[in-house]
């Protein structure tokens, strides 16, 4: 994948996370109306759906970030680049991820140490 090929991609990946991002910060946890009582198995419901969209957001912001370092290592002239061995990030990995940091062996290595 050629470099620019690349950051048009990044670009489009970060403007759609940041458009998802925005979009769940404004929908928020649903809030309560009323002076009745909550029933518990709606609590419950309201609490899981709440964790839910906070797991959403975290994931949608790390993978910004990640787009967004990408985009800095296209700045830097690292793109393709592994950040760890300093080895080649393959072809084929850069396509079907483009924000990818590492080589396979890699990223291995490090998802092995983070378990």
């Amino acid at each position: 994948m050629d470099v620019m090929s690349a950051r048009r991609r990044l670009e489009e990946i970060r403007n759609e996370l940041e458009r998802s991002i925005t979009v769940l910060n404004e929908s928020g946890p649903h809030q309560i109306v009323g002076d009745y009582p909550q029933d518990p198995a709606d609590a419950g419901a309201n609490i899981s759906e709440t964790e839910r969209s906070e797991a959403v957001l975290a994931v949608a912001r790390r993978q910004r970030s990640a787009v967004l370092d990408a985009l800095h290592r296209i700045d830097l002239g690292t793109y393709g680049t592994c950040v760890d061995c300093g080895g080649v990030v393959p072809e084929g990995r850069l396509e079907a991820k483009p924000e990818a940091a590492r080589c396979v062996a890699c990223q291995g290595k490090l998802d092995r140490s983070l378990r």
